[in-house]
């Protein structure tokens, strides 16, 4: 009987979907020029100007309450060309190559970084095996394809952003067109030194709506 109520009381793993935005909602490419260029994209690299030292105590408390991160392609590919001969200094290095990594692709057939698996068949339904298997939280970070597939079906639990004073005015868009009309019910809100907003909000139902 113990057994089976410990079952019973455990809580899910959660999908917290990260990610940086220009101020005008892109998500493309923040970390570099030649990240994506996917459709003439040319402001590759906007992220890091416009970043302080709060922004990145706030990035590296994202993942504290997490041990796993789910990938894009894309994004697995940018990661796994860079964190595994990153400078190891820096914390965040050990961080990255020792939390498992899990990746949505249809092309890939293997995946040579370590802690990496690749998920299999349909990616809705290993997203729902992955909430409901022993483990921690589990950060959609970049993935901008991924993230909306998963805001579609009702997935994720969690968005922390980070909003940047920066005005791009093309690009791949975090919530693009047919994106879901959600409300969302803020958990914390606080804006750094260099104007940067980090925001973690959770889907609270759909919007209401009203006149004046």
């Amino acid at each position: 009987m113990r057994s089976t109520r410990r079952r019973r009381e455990r809580t899910m793993r959660e999908i917290i979907v990260c990610t940086f935005l220009t101020l005008d909602g892109v998500m493309q490419a923040p970390g570099g020029p030649d990240e994506d260029a996917e459709s003439g994209f040319e402001h590759g690299g906007w992220q890091k100007p416009v970043a302080d030292d709060e922004v990145g105590a706030a990035i590296a408390g994202w993942y504290e309450p997490s041990d796993a991160m789910l990938l894009g392609r894309k994004t697995y590919e940018i990661f796994a060309s860079y964190w595994p001969t990153a400078d190891p200094s820096n914390p965040f290095t050990h961080r990255m190559n020792s939390m498992h990594k899990y990746v949505a692709s249809r092309t890939l057939t293997c995946v040579e970084w370590q802690n990496s698996t690749l998920l299999e068949g349909d990616i809705v339904d290993a997203v729902r095996k992955l909430k409901v298997s022993d483990g921690g939280n589990i950060n959609v970070v970049g993935s901008g394809d991924l993230a909306q597939t998963l805001m579609q079906h009702g997935l994720v639990d969690e968005y922390r952003l980070t909003i940047h004073p920066v005005i791009i005015g093309t690009g791949k868009r975090l919530f693009a067109d047919g994106a879901i009309p959600t409300a969302l019910k803020p958990v914390s809100v606080s804006t750094t030194k260099g104007g940067t907003v980090v925001g973690v909000y959770r889907p609270n139902g759909k919007p209401s709506y009203d006149s004046y």
